[in-house]
């Protein structure tokens, strides 16, 4: 599977299953062995399981209203990124979460390595600019 295939499909399933909180459905873009940095300076989540943990433990009080993530731009060495809003509830109080993931995929499409840098703000909003860089 080339990149921007691998790419289009992580994003798709991530705009969908983070929507529906299918931890099953996102875990299945990722190696078996996966590394993945929620922020820069948290400890990785190294692996399936551990990646799973940390998706159940951030979906548990969340309401989401909507997901939106941009086409990804990809480069030549199995790389990509894209952009992405999502507006939720937690305890009824209404946020805005937006931000980027960096994703690289093994030669099968599945995401070896994510990063995540993200943004909250009260409110449903959207951020000044245009939305997606693409």
């Amino acid at each position: 599977m080339d990149t921007r295939e691998a790419a289009e499909r992580f994003v798709r399933v991530w705009e969908r299953a983070w929507a529906t909180h299918d931890v099953a459905a996102l875990l299945e873009l990722y190696a078996e062995d996966c590394v993945h940095r929620s922020m820069p300076f948290r400890e990785p989540h190294r692996g399936r399981a551990a990646l799973g943990a940390y998706l159940r433990w951030s979906f548990v009080e969340e309401r989401v209203t909507g997901v939106r993530f941009s086409a990804p731009v990809v480069a030549p060495d199995g790389v990509a990124v894209a952009e992405f809003l999502v507006l939720a509830e937690e305890d009824g109080v209404p946020s805005t979460l937006a931000g980027c993931v960096f994703a690289r995929f093994d030669e099968e499409g599945r995401a070896v390595e994510t990063r995540d840098y993200w943004h909250t703000a009260d409110g449903h909003r959207e951020p000044t600019g245009r939305l997606f860089f693409r």
